[in-house]
Formats: structure tokens, sequence, C-alpha cells
């Protein structure tokens, strides 16, 4: 029965006036649509589906919701409103709900740009820092060193290092005279001998156009091969010396002078601490200048610490330096004069003899022109 009255009322037209009220054709229909009404479902517990068969819990909307909204419109004048808009409206009411994540992925953001930030405050004020020091230190060692030149400061002296070091600076420049000395040396009889190859070529060659003279441009021919042969030899002992003496003055002597530069920089910064501290001693004893004359024994400690070290070094190095020059020295000077009193006693034999004691080994002819890539 109930059946037969819904398909009744779903097919039936409802003829409503201007103002929103339906029009009563007869009391017959009315009493139907109120039985439909009685005998249908309750419209309070049942809910509208928003979406397809099987959607999301979500999509179910109470249909107490929909009523308000048409009492809503109702009120505003606009009229009834369909089951779908009315679902759409509580979506977006829903949505609206929700919080907005964004705003935590923002709040991360913000949190690096501050750690990034703050990194480079710290990069900034380290950089800073360090030139401030650097600033003090060099103010100090620069007053320290014009007090000693004008004599209004005192120094730290070591009488027994000092002479040593005055006496390698003295060494090194003699050595480093003999060194220019001995090069020049090679470069000219070089010359010589490069000049005493083609004279025996120009003999030789001559021989062998002068029928009358073959066995004078002969003899000369051999005589000039023969001191060009020693003089290679001899050029091979003294680029064999020359060699060892730059090794020993460029790079051995020039190794400790280093170390007594970095010596002589900390002495002078050891003293100009020495002189602040000893400044800030003979003033006020009130709790700043405590404070100050803490902080200056603690760089005097350090300042002293490091120069003590570096004297140690320095001490080390001039005595195996000295012992490396003996070592090196003695063997190229016995090398140097058995090779040159073999050459000009014309003792060929005594000359080769002397290149095999001191391991000293000959290049090949030819050997420092440049080959016909390079050349090209």
């Amino acid at each position: 029965m109930a059946d037969s009255f819904m398909g009744k009322a779903a097919t039936m037209e409802i003829p409503i006036n201007s103002n929103g009220e339906t029009l009563a054709e007869d009391d017959s229909l009315e009493q139907d649509l109120q039985q439909v009404m009685v005998s249908g479902p309750n419209l309070n517990e049942t809910s509208v589906v928003s979406g397809g068969y099987g959607g999301p819990a979500g999509g179910i909307i109470p249909t107490s919701s929909i009523k308000d909204l048409r009492m809503k419109s109702r009120g505003q004048g606009v009229g009834l409103v369909s089951s779908q808009s009315a679902a759409r409206m509580i979506t977006n009411q829903n949505q609206t709900d929700q919080p907005f994540t964004g705003l935590g992925m923002h709040h991360s953001n913000s949190n690096q740009n501050m750690s990034v930030e703050e990194a480079n405050r710290g990069v900034a004020v380290e950089k800073l820092d360090s030139v401030k020091k650097w600033g003090i230190n060099t103010y100090k060692c620069t007053k320290q060193m014009f007090s000693e030149r004008f004599g209004r400061g005192s120094r730290t002296v070591d009488l027994e290092l000092e002479a040593q070091i005055d006496v390698l600076r003295d060494t090194k420049r003699k050595y480093e005279s003999v060194l220019r000395l001995t090069s020049a040396l090679t470069s000219h009889f070089y010359n010589m001998v490069q000049t005493q190859q083609a004279l025996g070529d120009t003999f030789a060659d001559l021989s062998q156009k002068s029928p009358e003279l073959r066995d004078e441009f002969g003899y000369n021919a051999e005589t000039q091969k023969l001191l060009c042969r020693n003089g290679e030899a001899l050029l091979g002992a003294i680029n064999f010396f020359v060699s060892s003496i730059n090794t020993l003055v460029n790079k051995t002597m020039e190794d400790t002078l280093m170390t007594i530069k970095l010596y002589e920089a900390a002495r002078l910064e050891f003293d100009a601490y020495r002189a602040d501290l000893e400044e800030l001693s003979l003033g006020p004893r009130d709790a700043a200048t405590m404070v100050r004359i803490e902080v200056s024994q603690q760089q005097y400690q350090v300042q002293r610490d490091k120069y003590e070290r570096l004297r140690s070094d320095v001490t080390i190095k001039l005595k195996f330096l000295e012992e490396n020059k003996v070592k090196v020295m003695h063997k190229q000077l016995l090398l140097f004069h058995n090779a040159i009193s073999a050459y000009f006693a014309g003792n060929q034999q005594q000359l080769e003899q002397t290149l095999r004691q001191f391991n000293v080994k000959l290049k090949p002819p030819g050997s420092d022109k440049p080959s016909w890539l390079e050349e090209s």
C-alpha cells in the first residue's frame, strides 16, 4: 500500500504559487500525501550520500544539516536548495574546518633560515676576533721593535746562539760567492770545449783537402779532439760540484735560516708581551688591573714556550747543518782538486778514475741539444 502511494507521489506534480505555497486541488490528494509522509521513512534519521556508490564515509551528510540549510535559504528569500548543492556547501565547510598544513612547512623553513643565519653570524664573530687578536699582536710587536731600535726597550739575547747565527749568515754569503764563480767557470770552460771541438773538425777537414799538410793538420786535429774529450769529463766533474754547492746553499742553509727567522719573530713577540706584563705590574693594583695582569701572564707564558721551542729547533738545526756541511764539502773539494789536476796534467786515466770514484756520470754527446721535435 505504501509502495503504491510512494510511486504515485513520485510521479505527480505539485503546483505552487509565487510565495512557495502549494495549491490544494482536492482533499483526497492532501490526505494521500499525509499518509505517505506518515508511513514513509523518518527523514530526520536518514542521510544523503554525496558521491558514487561505495564512497568514503566522509561523504555522508545528515539530513538535519540539509534542513537547516533549507530553513536558512528560505529566511533569506533564495528558495529551495537541492540536495547536491547542500552537500557541496557542507563539504566546503568541512574543508575549511581542517587545519592548514602549509603553516608547519613555513615554520620549519623559518627555523632552517634562522639556523643558517646563526651559523654565519658565528663565523663572522670568529673572523672578527682573529682580526682583533692579530691587530693587538702586531701593535705590540711594532712597538717593541721601535723601542729596541731607538734604545728605549730591552731585548732577550742568547750570545752563543746569536754568534752561531752570524757565522752561518757569513758562511752562506761566502758559499754563494763560490757558487757564482764556479758557475762562471763552467760557462767559460764549456765555451772553450765547444771551440776546441770546432777547431778539431776544421783541422780534420783541412787535412783531407791539403795533401802537402795532411800530417800536420791531422796531429792538431787529434790533439784538439783529445782535449775536447777530456774537457767534457772535467765539465761533468765541475757541474757535479756546482750542483752539490747549490743544494747546500739554497736548500739546506736556507731551511735553517727560515727557522732562524721564525725564532727571531718569536723572540720579538716574547719581548713585547714581557714588556707589556712589566708595564702592567708597575701600575695600580685594582680589580680591573689584576684581571689584565692575569691575562697578560697567560699570554706571556704562551709566547715564552713558543720562544723556547724555536730556540731549541735552531740549535739542533745549526748542529746538523755544520756536520752536513763538513761532510759534503770534504767530498766536493776533493773531487774538484783531483779533476782539475788530472785535466791540466793531461792524465786522462786519472781523470776518468776520479769520475768513477765520486760516481760522476757524464752526459752523452749532444744530449744538451734539443730534439728535432722541440726545434720544430
